[in-house]
């Protein structure tokens, strides 16, 4: 199955830049693009389908208005990340807002993307879904996506647990589409490692956030520079799910991060994303704060130098 049209001639380095929960905006999607990454939100990161609807006007116009001036340069599509399980309660609105902006890729997430698909696929959308096991990749298959997004073991918020050489290549047995990688990515010899698995492109979230445009706690960003694999807690005790959090943000808010408890939580009244902080395997080969766009011309370099 080839690549979609969409991501041909408009990518520097075949990287997309993870929608990443009260991280992702605006801003960072844009400066993304700009660079030749495909930049992406999750539609959970505004609380109102107004706000949405501005995002993606916003996100739109200014990327149509920077091709024009700029008809040479690389300009990734953009991407939102829309959450498929019957609990939200609004996906019908979001959907009509994709539509309404001729969104050209959506990456799906949580539940089965089967009504979504149809829906998207209709209008000329590309969509790829987010699985973590061989069976939620059987599924997705099923369900009429047009890539998967494997998450592997290592990475950032949400994580799977499936080596990335067990999972890609036994997905690669019954699946020709294209395979976005995702775990512990962090520069070009990373993308490059991915798609000698066999990826067609690299997840990378974390190292996003270390970024000059990603609009997080400067406390956030430092701890990320100053972390290593070593300063990771994988746990389900924050929001049901098992997923990799910074232990120093852990600690911050008086919590024990060998000892964390329900009672713990509640007591301390901290909220997972916004007072807890996740982080990727990667974290080790983050040293600085560049800017997304001095960041994606490194990726580039590391990667044809590989």
């Amino acid at each position: 199955m080839p690549i979609p049209e969409i991501f041909k001639d408009s990518l520097t380095v075949p990287v997309i830049a993870a929608p990443m929960f009260l991280v992702s905006e605006p801003g960072l999607v844009i400066a993304a693009c700009k660079a030749g990454v495909v930049g992406t939100f999750p539609a959970p990161n505004v609380r109102t389908i107004e706000e949405l609807d501005q995002w993606l006007a916003q996100i739109t116009d200014e990327l149509a208005a920077y091709k024009a001036a700029n008809p040479d340069k690389k300009v990734a599509p953009y991407a939102v990340n829309l959450i498929v399980h019957r609990g939200n309660d609004r996906l019908d609105e979001e959907l009509a807002l994709c539509e309404k902006y001729k969104v050209e890729f959506v990456i799906t997430s949580v539940g089965s993307p089967a009504d979504a698909v149809n829906r998207l696929h209709d209008n000329g959308t590309v969509v790829f879904h987010d699985v973590i096991s061989i069976k939620h990749a059987h599924k997705a298959i099923e369900a009429g996506v047009d890539g998967l997004i494997l998450v592997c073991a290592g990475a950032g918020g949400h994580t799977g647990t499936l080596n990335p050489f067990a999972y890609i290549s036994q997905v690669r047995e019954f699946w020709d589409g294209p395979i976005v990688l995702s775990g512990a990515i962090g520069d070009g010899r990373t993308v490059k490692a991915a798609e000698m698995l066999g990826a067609d492109f690299a997840y990378m979230g974390t190292r996003f956030i270390a970024t000059q445009e990603a609009q997080v706690a400067g406390e956030y960003k430092d701890i990320l520079v100053d972390s290593s694999a070593d300063d990771l807690v994988l746990t389900n005790q924050f929001s049901g799910m098992n997923a990799n959090f910074l232990s120093k943000s852990i600690t911050s808010v008086g919590i024990d991060p060998g000892n964390i408890t329900p009672d713990a939580i509640q007591e301390s009244g901290v909220f997972a994303w916004k007072d807890i902080w996740s982080g990727g395997q990667g974290i080790g080969t983050i040293h600085d704060l560049p800017s997304v766009a001095e960041l994606v011309e490194r990726l580039e370099s590391e990667y044809k130098a590989v």
